[in-house]
């Protein structure tokens, strides 16, 4: 079963900082994180959310590799690759694979302008490595589905900012 943790940071570039240090953290096995997403609320109040999988892109090339295969039994691969790419490009768009978008978009509203969230599904992760990851970073935790011990240790983790005179 997977976590849920929603970080707000006062800018709006962190939340992407701070993802791509998961993602570097997840090629070295400290954690396993099954959804990153970054959003982003802009000056005009407007929320973008920056998903990690492109699933139209995902849908239309596996649809086109389908529709190519099936084309070629009906001697038509052409039009097989066509119709299987578009149709692979429409399911995909429709696919909502982890994080709720409705969910995401609903809780970005309560955001400031000009910040951003990062909300994460973890599968499983090396807690106290990746919480020492993230003491730099200074952001406020917006809602978590993790154990009250380790939401505290969460917090107090990103509360901490590291400066050079003064290594917290």
């Amino acid at each position: 079963m997977s976590d849920l943790v929603v970080i707000a940071f006062e800018d709006e570039f962190t939340a992407e900082e701070v993802r791509t240090k998961l993602m570097k953290l997840q090629r070295d096995y400290l954690v396993d994180v099954e959804d990153a997403v970054v959003a982003v609320k802009k000056a005009d109040g407007k929320v973008r959310l920056n998903q990690i999988h492109n699933l139209t892109a995902t849908g239309a090339i596996s649809g086109s590799f389908w529709g190519l295969l099936i084309g070629l039994i009906f001697f038509s691969p052409v039009l097989g690759a066509a119709v299987g790419a578009a149709a692979g490009a429409i399911t995909g768009t429709l696919a909502d694979i982890g994080i709720s978008d409705e969910f995401m978009k609903e809780l970005s509203k309560t955001l400031q302008p000009r910040t951003s969230a990062l909300f994460i599904l973890i599968r499983k992760a090396t807690s106290d490595k990746v919480l020492e990851e993230l003491t730099p970073y200074n952001g406020k935790v917006l809602q978590t589905s993790l154990s009250h011990r380790n939401e505290a240790a969460l917090k107090a983790a990103l509360s901490k900012i590291t400066t050079p005179d003064n290594t917290a």
